[in-house]
């Protein structure tokens, strides 16, 4: 049996700096730059921030909304749409970026990092 890791978690921002509909990007200690989106629903999510299909970090810049009642972003650059639940490219099946667990506690928000 193999022991998993630990969850670090990283304090990236205050929760009230993520206005609803928006994201931010963090960068995590071991140089990964992550986007942080709260949904209109005040729901908190985190998702790598580099646009696999333009190949820059602006995933953060994206629009955030609903595709179908599942929470979105659409990349700023050329609009594929990324599942905020499980990075998934709702555009193009064969597309994924990370995901990050991300938690609040006293108003900050936290993501985990391997």
């Amino acid at each position: 049996m193999t022991a998993m890791a630990e969850q670090t978690w990283v304090a990236v921002c205050e929760a009230d700096s993520v206005l609803p509909a928006y994201g931010v990007a963090a960068l995590l200690p071991g140089g990964e730059q992550v986007a942080v989106f709260r949904t209109e629903d005040d729901e908190f999510y985190a998702l790598s921030n580099h646009d696999p299909f333009s190949g820059a970090g602006v995933l953060s810049r994206g629009i955030v909304g609903d595709s179908g009642g599942v929470p979105v972003v659409a990349s700023p650059i050329y609009k594929q749409r990324f599942d905020l639940r499980d990075g998934s490219c709702i555009d193009d099946d064969h597309v994924r970026v990370r995901t990050y667990p991300v938690r609040v506690s006293d108003g900050i928000v936290h993501v985990g990092s391997p």
